[in-house]
């Protein structure tokens, strides 16, 4: 009897069959959900600049980049995000995303509600460049850190408050229309990279600058047996991370300066930051590279994920110039021409490799030997 004849050719062609249209009918659930958080965050950034006064303020010239914005090339690299993004999920580097369910239609709805709600206020500070509001609360206080006392993004309230940060991470799908969340798991997949062959038991990672911790839920979903910390100078984002990470409660979230950790020297296996250093002044840039390099294991990775900048991908710089002059980001057009390498060097790191996704540059650094 031929293998064909016993059923086993066609049985063999139905198991190709089939995985072959799982993996279709994965792609589509992924392409449709994709597709419906791109169509909801990117109506609601298009109602916000309605209602907000202009980019450009009154009785100022109009901005103009220096650097073109090349139409064509951003969409091939937002297109380009979501494809390297289905690909990582299909090599196995993580879980499909869960953030488009109907369940969640209820807060959706309220979150897009209180966005809206405040983008006067929002509008209001940018058009007056009223950027460090929040300094007023904290007069004759050392509790934070001078270059941390601003509205960052003219958000209200800054950093500081429990409103702020139950609506960041909506503010930021927004304002990306809906790109954020896949842009982040660029450095995700860089965890998985380092994770491959070892025991996340033994593994202990810091999220420095976890924020609202919605990148660590998604490591943790990952890797939930991973030893991982998430750290954040806000007390308002660390207890909204401490919510969001309820379900992994040996997830620790600790709250502190990326300058001055308070960890023990070689402790860690693994560092990852999430859009942080733009946010920091130069020399704090620096002190934070110091004590990622202090608090790290020799051979371990520090991988950085944060905004492009200049020369990354041509065709994208004018777009960065749009960030700093619509936005309230005081060190970000010095981050854009900032040179990471010195100070890595310096600290002990060596550069291992880079990815883009997207608006976001992934470096994965070493720590050196000895």
């Amino acid at each position: 009897m031929r293998l064909d004849e016993a059923g086993l050719l066609p049985h063999f062609s139905c198991m190709a069959i089939m995985q072959e249209t799982g993996k279709t009918l994965a792609r589509a659930r992924y392409g449709a959900a994709q597709a419906m958080r791109a169509a909801w965050y990117g109506a609601q950034y298009t109602i916000a600049k309605r209602r907000s006064a202009g980019f450009n303020r009154p009785g100022e010239p109009e901005f103009k980049p220096i650097n073109p914005v090349d139409t064509k090339e951003l969409r091939k690299a937002y297109l380009g995000l979501f494809a390297k993004d289905r690909a990582n999920i299909e090599a196995g580097l993580y879980p499909p995303p869960e953030d488009v369910r109907l369940a969640d239609l209820p807060k959706a709805v309220s979150r897009a509600r209180y966005f809206m709600r405040d983008v006067a206020d929002v509008d209001r500070r940018r058009v007056a460049r009223e950027g460090d509001e929040v300094r007023e609360q904290f007069e004759g206080s050392n509790r934070y850190p001078d270059y941390y006392q601003q509205n960052f993004h003219y958000q209200t309230d800054g950093w500081l408050s429990d409103d702020s940060a139950k609506l960041y991470d909506h503010q930021v799908e927004a304002l990306f229309t809906g790109a954020a969340d896949a842009m982040r798991r660029g450095a995700l997949a860089e965890i998985a990279r380092e994770m491959k062959g070892r025991d996340q038991r033994e593994v202990k990672l810091l999220d420095l600058a976890c924020g609202t911790g919605r990148f660590l839920r998604e490591t943790m979903r990952a890797f939930p047996r991973l030893q991982a910390i998430g750290l954040d100078l806000s007390p308002n984002y660390a207890d909204r991370a401490r919510q969001l990470l309820a379900s992994w409660p040996h997830v620790e979230i600790i709250e502190g300066q990326a300058e001055v950790l308070p960890l023990e020297d070689e402790s860690l296996d693994m560092i990852v930051s999430i859009y942080l250093f733009h946010e920091l002044p130069e020399k704090i840039r620096g002190q934070a590279i110091t004590e990622a390099a202090r608090v790290l294991k020799p051979g371990g990775a520090f991988i950085v994920a944060d905004s492009l900048q200049f020369g990354d991908n041509k065709g994208l710089d004018g777009i960065l110039e749009y960030f700093p002059e619509g936005f309230h980001e005081p060190y970000y057009k010095a981050y854009l021409a900032w040179d990471f390498t010195p100070a890595m060097e310096a600290a002990g790191f060596k550069l291992e490799r880079t990815e883009l996704a997207f608006l976001t540059k992934v470096n994965v650094w070493r720590k050196t030997e000895g």
